[in-house]
């Protein structure tokens, strides 16, 4: 099964400093037919103006990936931890049994994120947090593993839960796969261009909602970068 969910369709909330699209139920956006898809829970598709940002506030037994579109984030939080993850990088955050943490935009320009979250599977353990850099050059016409439940195999950043983070960049005709078990659900969104995946036509931010399948080919229409989660 391939359900393609337009931008259009996304929650959307212009709060001047942050102008954000909701795949899933967040916040003040309820829709029961949109609380998650397997063990994913929340994708926010967030532009942050230069200067803004999300100031502290708590979590507990969340697995918390920002994937950076453009510019670059602060992060600080309650473990002392502090860093700069900027466009094409990862940072994960294991809330465990609870951290205090801010996020914000200190460039001098927007910045755009992917924020999701994972249920995890083991729950009240230490909180922590941690940021890799991953070239995009090094991803071009396949999909690389930026965080996984298997980080030891994957040599990855570890989150806390049976799922992987994945990006791919594609040039126009270029195609990527990944193999799967169609027990488990995918989330794919493009950015910057139009993609088919397994011959389904699908515009950039659209959320692609897979499960079933055992091989996902995107092709790219147009030059595209491809963010996914393989969850349980």
């Amino acid at each position: 099964m391939i359900d393609i969910r337009p931008y259009a369709s996304l929650a959307h909330f212009d709060h001047g400093w942050l102008d954000t699209r909701h795949h899933f139920s967040f916040a003040e956006y309820h829709d029961p037919d949109r609380m998650g898809w397997g063990a994913l829970r929340v994708w926010n598709d967030d532009l942050i103006a230069p200067g803004n940002g999300f100031p502290p506030h708590p979590h507990r037994d969340m697995e918390i990936i920002t994937f950076v579109r453009k510019g670059a984030i602060s992060h600080k939080d309650s473990m002392g931890k502090v860093g700069r993850t900027a466009a094409g990088d990862v940072q994960v955050m294991s809330a465990g049994s609870g951290v205090l943490h801010a996020e914000y935009n200190l460039e001098d320009e927007d910045t755009s994120i992917f924020q999701i979250w994972i249920k995890p599977d083991r729950a009240g353990e230490p909180p922590s947090w941690g940021m890799r850099a991953f070239p995009r050059g090094e991803r071009a016409g396949q999909f690389e593993i930026l965080a996984s439940g298997d980080p030891e195999k994957d040599g990855t950043l570890g989150i806390r839960t049976d799922a992987r983070v994945l990006a791919a960049t594609l040039p126009a005709g270029g195609i990527a796969t990944y193999r799967t078990d169609p027990a488990r659900h995918q989330y794919l969104v493009a950015q910057g261009g139009r993609i088919r995946i397994n011959g389904q036509e699908a515009d950039p931010g659209d959320g692609v909602a897979i499960t079933g399948e055992d091989e996902i080919a995107v092709e790219a229409i147009e030059p595209c970068e491809l963010v996914l989660v393989d969850a349980r």
